[in-house]
Formats: structure tokens, sequence, C-alpha cells
């Protein structure tokens, strides 16, 4: 509808204080118009009436966004071009007084309307950018769709600028039993929702921190709903245009969360993407492209085992002639800055790894119709691997071509730095059509016996400089021939093998490669293809030197990680004759300190010291280190650290697992509470406490090839095989002992080291031994039975899990910080869990949001809960606006930085939780009468005048209120407060303050 209106009668409108003025926006707009100078349209416009607020919601109209608009418009033009956007008049009056003596008057030295236009836009696009120059603000990627999104979602839920909107979708929200349709909004920290229907508002905000459960449901009216669920609350979502988009980022969101909870870290965006192309979707923000390029690298890494900080650059179908069965295998190749990986469309078919460190070759064969757009890479162990069918080889060649430049760069500085010269092996040709590069270091494949030795003590104990099994390998007499015959056998099936399908980092890895590792690993190879199956390798070969340093660096150090480390040296593998003397326990000591000081987060826990002795009996020191490295920050992530969260997550996927495939024994596991039990003692050490050594690192060679799924298969295994005997046990102890006697009797027929003395085996009693189990056949009855379970399934099953058990965890450390200091104070229970929660929040909305201090001062694991977590002034200033409602007058600043500096007892500008709870005590008067929850809802009443001249304030109080009495319980408040000034300004309370 269209009318005529003026200035003077319309209301409503406004224009944004300085500085908020959007970009120049083109729309096509129906709306009031009044002329002002040459045919100059200012046009402003406001959606009124319910059906429109509805619709404006429904349809994601912009007019929500900025409901109060001033638009220009050239005469005969049905274009609009917004200038400003506002939300109340008060607003739109200054602003337009500002236009009229900035813009308006200017406008009639023009004759040309082109030249008023240019100046127009010119001019609001000057104040824009120069606005975004003082304030730091940098151009993004962001579409123009997308900053109204943000502009409404601030303004809606009343965020602040540092809370970043990830993306916003169309679903309905079912408040009981009716559904609100609106708009999800998933920003970093919080899922909000909002629904505007026929003059009825519904808003929703959700931290991500609180949410316990997310998952998708179907029911039979909405086949696809997105559950909620916090500790008080649950949520229906439904109706999605894109449910798997939507859930998928909801989960990554949520794990963000759950990492800020473990490792108190706030998200960095990512700064480096590539900039947004033209045809990319609209409402695509370039924090949305960050959380998928995040999400698309972790896959990568989790595929082909590469270091952590490694990051996908793009991926792309082509195939690879695979030499070994002289066939084209149709897959995908993924290039990223220091590799460039392959794996099949059919599972376990083929994959390979090719860092750019072994490459010295790349360039473009001749296209022909059998072989379209080849692409041929060489390595430094003479292998050649020919792609085709590459979609855009040029552009792919270009990536490849930039990537190998900065290798090349790095590597070379690294030979300047350590003074080295490059050999003439090493050095850099070029040919037509081809990049090549060469590293001057040798691959770890390569290296002569006869490698660079170092002594890493300082006191003369002997170093280890091979591993510890080849030291200490007893000779085996004439009766295990025929082992040594069966091993020898298994090493000429590895050579054969190599030699087919390549030996090294580069190697082809297929099908046949994991059915070797099952059979079992040799022994004199254990160790260098436990390096090359975890991706050890690689992390090794870009850190030359790195352990070294470290080492040096933590020797003579002492904290609470070394403490326990000496504590149990001597508890890891004390039968195994390689750590029966100072050589052994002095290279486990290294390697437990170096990686406490590499990740002091997690330092040192139970378990890692058992696993750890192990790698050292087939690994050098700094091989076992890089191995020790894999195991706990990307095999096992979160196991070791202090609350072993991985651990306990891996707990409730197996129960998982167990209630789907051994449904029969599911129920009598859980009331003998068994699972909880056997899953942490199998799992923190992949079954090496449990079983005989000699059978257990077949585990470990398994592990090491598959990952976490075969430790899930062998536990169902063990399950399984002990269903009748578990069903028949009447409490846990029989249960554990079954399951114990199964485990020892697990046997590897083919091990040639002497018989090893299991913990197990030393617990005799009158029953009969139990029957022998050959680990190999209990690995395969493992894979027949229980080979479905895919790593994908257990990421999914992982992250339900981790939600439960992170939040599981923060209800139990309150429970006990809220147990700890419930004596201390006159709270209830009650309300000191509530004031913990608000504690919390605040300390995690410094995290988001950033704050005058540093997050690491304010969080400080190796404190008492109770001291963990501090807040500075400014966090505490929004706290005491909260708790005491009286403090909202003009001086409630001044009041909050004396009430913190009275709580501050030591001075470090930070207050933790126990200091905080110990003020608000002693501010709560016993007497009070009117004690209603934390909140304080106290009268309302002001310091006298004559109160406020002896503080030294004058009367500036006593205007704020005339009540002339205060309650007993304020005036003790007021005298706590400004006892410290008071005593420092030599001021002195009248009688009855006191």
């Amino acid at each position: 509808m269209k009318e005529q209106v003026c200035w003077d009668e319309y209301i409503g409108l406004s224009f944004p204080v300085e500085g908020e003025m959007e970009d120049l926006r083109e729309g096509r707009k129906h709306m009031g118009s009044q002329m002002i100078h040459h045919s100059i349209f200012i046009i402003i416009s406001c959606p009124v009436g319910l059906l429109v607020g509805t619709l404006d919601v429904v349809l994601d109209s912009s007019a929500r966004v900025a409901p109060y608009r001033i638009l220009y418009q050239a005469p005969d033009s049905l274009v609009y071009w917004t200038i400003a956007c506002g939300c109340s008049r008060k607003e739109i009056t200054e602003h337009w007084e500002w236009l009229e003596q900035n813009l308006l008057q200017t406008l009639s030295i023009f004759e040309n309307e082109n030249d008023i236009n240019t100046f127009v836009r010119g001019k609001i696009q000057g104040i824009i950018a120069e606005y975004n120059k003082i304030n730091g603000i940098k151009e993004d990627d962001d579409t123009e769709k997308f900053k109204e999104a943000i502009v409404k979602f601030h303004k809606l839920f009343g965020m602040p600028e540092e809370e970043k909107l990830v993306n916003y979708y169309s679903c309905s929200y079912w408040k009981g039993k009716v559904p609100r349709q609106g708009w999800m909004y998933l920003s970093i920290n919080h899922l909000c929702f909002y629904s505007f229907l026929m003059g009825r508002e519904a808003k929703l905000v959700i931290r991500w921190v609180d949410i316990t459960q997310l998952e998708k449901n179907a029911t039979l009216l909405f086949p696809d709903m997105i559950k909620v669920n916090t500790r008080s609350s649950e949520h229906f979502f439904s109706v999605f245009l894109n449910i798997s988009e939507t859930f998928k980022l909801m989960e990554q969101l949520a794990n963000i969360a759950m990492r800020q909870l473990l490792d108190n870290e706030g998200f960095e965006q990512d700064r480096s993407l590539p900039k947004l192309k033209k045809k990319s979707p609209k409402k695509v923000s370039a924090l949305k492209r960050d959380l998928d390029a995040r999400a698309k690298s972790e896959r990568y890494r989790a595929l082909f085992r590469l270091p952590k900080d490694e990051k996908l650059d793009g991926h792309t179908d082509c195939t690879l002639w695979t030499p070994f069965n002289k066939m084209h295998i149709l897959g995908q190749m993924f290039v990223s800055t220091n590799y460039i990986c392959f794996t099949s469309k059919e599972e376990n078919l083929c994959s390979l790894i090719i860092p750019l460190r072994e490459v010295t070759i790349v360039e473009k064969a001749d296209s022909s119709s059998v072989l379209p757009s080849p692409l041929s890479i060489s390595t430094k162990n003479r292998m050649t691997f020919l792609f085709a069918n590459l979609k855009d080889r040029d552009f792919l060649v270009q990536r490849i071509s930039d990537f190998l430049q900065q290798t090349t760069s790095k590597i070379y500085l690294e030979k300047d730095i350590s003074g080295s010269c490059i050999s003439s092996d090493d050095e850099v040709f070029t040919r037509p059509n081809s990049i090549i590069s060469a590293s001057p270091h040798k691959s770890l494949s390569s290296e002569s016996d006869g490698e660079r030795q170092f002594n890493l003590n300082g006191n003369g104990i002997p170093t280890a400089t091979q591993a510890l099994m080849t030291m200490y390998r007893r000779r085996s007499p004439e009766e295990f021939n025929p082992k040594l015959a069966k091993e020898f056998l298994k090493e000429q099936a590895w050579k054969i093998h190599f030699a087919e399908y390549g030996q090294g980092v580069c190697m082809y890895r297929t099908e046949k490669t994991r059915d070797l590792v099952l059979k079992g690993i040799p022994e004199s190879m254990r160790g260098e293809l436990w390096l090359l199956l975890s991706g050890a390798i690689n992390e090794m070969a870009t850190h030359p030197g790195y352990y070294e340093d470290l080492v040096e660096k933590s020797m003579g150090k002492y904290n609470l990680a070394t403490e326990e480390i000496e504590r149990d040296l001597h508890r890891s593998l004390p039968e195994h004759p390689a750590f029966q003397n100072e050589m052994g326990i002095a290279a486990l000591r290294r390697v437990l300190t170096a990686y406490a000081f590499r990740n002091p987060n997690i330092g040192y826990c139970q378990a890692m010291n058992i696993v750890t002795s192990v790698l050292l009996l087939y690994a050098k020191e700094e091989e076992a280190f890089w191995l020790l490295v894999a195991l706990c920050e990307r095999m096992l992530p979160d196991y070791y650290n202090t609350r072993v969260v991985g651990a306990l997550v891996d707990q409730g996927v197996f129960e998982e697992l167990a209630r789907d495939y051994v449904p029969q024994l599911y129920d009598c596991m859980q009331d003998l509470g068994v699972i909880s039990t056997i899953s942490l003692s199998w799992f923190l050490t992949l079954f090496l406490s449990v079983m005989p050594f000699e059978s257990a690192v077949v585990v470990v060679d398994c592990f090491f090839c598959e990952g976490i799924k075969v430790i899930f298969q062998l536990a169902l295994a063990v399950l399984d095989a002990n269903v009748d005997k578990l069903l028949n046990c009447k409490d846990d102890g029989e249960a554990m002992t079954v399951l114990g006697r199964y485990l020892d009797s697990v046997t590897n027929k083919d091990s040639t080291l002497p018989p090893i003395p299991h913990l197990h085996s030393l617990l005799s009693d009158d029953v009969e031994p139990y029957p022998e189990v050959d680990i190999f056949r209990l690995i395969r009855s493992s894979y027949e039975k229980f080979g479905s379970i895919r790593a994908d399934l257990i990421e999914q099953m992982r992250f339900k899990q981790r939600l439960k058990v992170i939040q599981t965890l923060e209800d139990t450390t309150k429970r006990n910080v809220v147990r700890t200091i419930v004596t201390e104070t006159s709270f209830t229970i009650d309300e000191l869990e509530e004031l913990y929660a608000l504690f919390k929040a605040e300390h995690l909305t410094s995290c988001y949001w950033g704050g005058n201090s540093n997050a690491i001062d304010r969080h400080d694991p190796s404190l008492p809960y109770l001291e963990q977590y501090r807040i500075d002034f400014e966090q505490f200033k929004g706290m005491f606006a909260l708790l005491f409602p009286w403090a909202c007058g003009t001086h409630s600043d001044v009041l909050a930085a004396r009430l913190f500096r009275l709580l501050d007892e030591n001075g470090d500008l930070l207050i933790n939780f126990r200091e905080f709870v110990s003020g608000q005590s002693q501010l709560r008067f016993k007497s009070c009468s009117c004690k209603h929850s934390i909140n304080f809802f106290m009268p309302v009443t002001v310091i006298p005048k004559e109160w406020c001249i002896a503080l030294g304030k004058g009367s500036q109080y006593s205007a704020l209120r005339s009540e002339d009495v205060m309650t007993s319980w304020c005036a003790s408040l007021w005298y706590c407060v400004y006892q410290q000034e008071c005593v420092c300004q030599d001021l002195v309370f009248p009688p009855h303050v006191v």
C-alpha cells in the first residue's frame, strides 16, 4: 500500500547511531516518500500489522531486520537504496538532522542527477569505510543477505557483536503441542529460535555448553525431528529444508562447546580461507565455510592418520593406476599443505599417502582416450604414481606446485639453520610441464642402521640407542625352532608384499596389507610398521631434533607429573627383563617426562607407563615418543587427561554396542555393573594389562592398523565367548573372575618370545585351568561377528556419549565444590549450586567474548576446583548487577569496584569461587527477615544524606530515594563495601551506621 506522508507526522522511523550505517543495498519497495531536493526522494517506511509481521518472519523478510529505515531513490527509478535503519524515533531524529547538516544542503550545488547519485552513494560508503577503519573492522566474505541476518540475530536476542552467527535455518519449534514456524539461529555459543505469528512472539536461547543430549528423532507425524535436551528442559524442532546439514552443524558447535569445557579454550576463526566465489550460496557465511573446512579436514586426517594441524585444501574424483593388479581404480585424490592422498571408492581396496617431502617429480602426461588428463608423481624411493580422469588438471598442478615450493623452502631453511649442505642427489631439476622438488632429508624407511646416536643422560646412565627388545631378546632353545621357522615365513611374506606394493610411507595400502597385520607382524618389523601404520613416521620426519630438545629442557624439572611418573616407573612391565635394570627404566622416564612437558594438559596419566614401556620394546626412544604422541593426541583422543574423558566416552559407546550386538547379555552386565569396570582397564591399556604380553602385542598391531574399532570388536568377542558363564554370575566379582581367567588363557602360539609371567596368572585357585584361546582365532572371530562396526558409526556414538559424559562430570564437579564449601557459608546447597552455575557461566562468557585479563590466567587446572575458575572485574560487574537488584543506579559501577576489591583477598585482580561465595555470605545479614533466594530481593533503600556526607560523597546518593531509614542488612552492606576506602580516607561512620 502506497501512502504520502510527511516527516513531522510520521511515527516511529529512525536513523541509526553514527557508524551503524549499512552498505547501500538495492531493493524494490512500495511505500510513501517525500521530495526533498532535486527530485531526490528520502523514503521512510515501517511495516505495520500482525499479518505483515508474521510474513516477515515466515518469509525471512528484511523488513524485520530494520523496521525503521531511510531509503534513497532517484527520480524515475524503481530502485531504492537503504541509507540507514534504526529502532526508535529518537535515533531517527538525531540522524535526520545529521543528514540535513552534512548531506542535503550540499546537494544544491549539483545540477546533474547522476552526479547527485554518485555523491550520495560515495558519501555514505565513505562514512562506512571510515568507521570500519577506526574500529578495525575488516572486509569479509559474508553476503548482504547474511549480514542482514547477523543484524537481526543481534537485535532479537540482545547478543554482543563478539557473538558470531554461523548460519540460520527455517524450521518449526514445538512449544507444547503447537508448532511455531520461525527461524533457528546457530552461533558459536548459542542455539536461538525466533517466531512471530499473528502478534505472538516466541524466543528461545540455549547455550551449547548446557546441552546434554542432541539427536535426530523420527516420529509418525514427522519423520525428521531434532531433539535438544538441557538439564531442565527438552525442545523439539522439525520441518527443516535440509535437516542433515542443520544437524551436522549443530553437532559440530556442540562439540566445540564440549571442547571448551574440557580445555577452557575459546573458538578462533580461521582467517586463511580463500575468498568466497561469486556463485556461492547466498546464506553461506565465512564462519560456516570455516567450520565446514574444519570438519572435512578432521575426516581427512582421521582417514589417513595425518598430523593434527594438517588442513585439507581440496579433493577431486580421479583414477589411480595400480601396477600390482594392473587396473585403474576409481577413487578420490586429496591435496593438503604437505600431503597428496588417495582412497578408492570401494572400501579397503586401495589407499595411498604421498608426503610432499618425498616427491621429486610432478608432471602432466599426454592425454589419450584410454587415459584422459593423466598426472604423474614420482618419489625419492623411485616409485611413480599415475592418476587420470582429473577434471581440472591445470588448477590441481598449480596447487601442488605452490605447496611443493613451500615444502622445499622449509626444508632448505632447516638445512641452512643446521649448517649442512645439500648433496648432489638432492638437486632440484626443471623439466617441461613438471614440478620437481626433493627433500634434503632422507626418508625414514631408507635410513641406514648407523643413524646418529645421542646420549640424553647427564648422569652417566647408559642410553638405549635401539629397541629394547633387540637388546634383551633371549635366544630361543631348540624346541622353539618351528616357531622361528614360522616367524621367518612371516618376514618373507612382508618382504614379498613390500616388493609388490612398495615399502615405506608411500606404499600402496590394500586389504592384503590388513590381512598380513591380522596374522601378526614379525618381531623384527614391528617397530617400523607401527610407525608407518599409525602415521607417527610423518610427525617424526617433520620434527627433526624435537625430542632431543624436549628431553634436554625437561631434565631436572620437577612437578606433579614427574612425581607420578617416578612412582609408576617400576610398575611398568616389571616382569620383563628390559625393565629390571636402569637402562630400560631411564628410557621410560625420558619418554614419559618429555611428553608431559610437550602436552601439559595431559601431563601424565596412569596406564601411559604400561603402553609406553611396550612401545620402547619395539621402537627406539624417539620413535616411541612419536608413537605415544599419535596414541594420545590422535588415535585415543582425551583418553589420558586428568578425567580420562575419552575412555569414559568409549565406555558409553561400548555399552551401546553391547546392547545392539549381545542383547541377551546386556541387561545382566548392567545389573552387575561390569561393563564400566572392564572397559576402562581394557581400553586404557589396549588389553596390555589383562592379556599375556605376547598376545596383547598382536592386539596393538591391529590397533595401529585399524584404529579403535578393533578394540570394540575384540571386547565384544570376549563377551560373546563367555555369554553362558556370565549369565550365571551372581555378582560383579564372579563376573570379573570369569573374564580375567578367559583373557589370561589367550595365547600366541606363534610367538618366539619366552613365556613372560602375567599378573592374572598369579591369581591361582582350585578351579581347573581355562582352555587355551588362540589370539589369532579370537581376532578373526571378532571380524567375522562384529566387523560391520564402522569408524563413522563410532564417531557418531562418541558424540552422543561425549555430551553425556562431560555434563555428568560437570555436575559431579559442582556437587563436590558445593559439598566442600557449604559448611563455610550461610547459603543452602541449592543456592550454592545456582551461584556456581552463574559463576561458571560468567567465566565461560569471558572465553566466548574476551575480557580484560588472559583466559589462561583465569583458569588453572592444577588448583582445587574451588579455585580453578576466576573472574576479573568486568565479569564481576555483570554478576553484581544480576545479584543485587538495588545496584542499578548511576553509581553501581563504583559500588561493584569497591565490593570487588573487598572480595579480592590476595590482590591479584581476580576472584575465585571461594572468595566470591565467602564475600556473598558475609554480605548476607543473618537477621534479615526477607531472605528470598540468592537474588537478595531486599527493600531497595539508599543511604541517608548525612551518611553520604560521612562517606565523602556529599548528598548525591540521597537523591536516588527519599527513604530516611535503611534496613540493617543494607547498612551492613554499605559498611562492608566502603570499609576499606573509609579507612584510607580517615572517614568516620556515624555510630548508628557502624
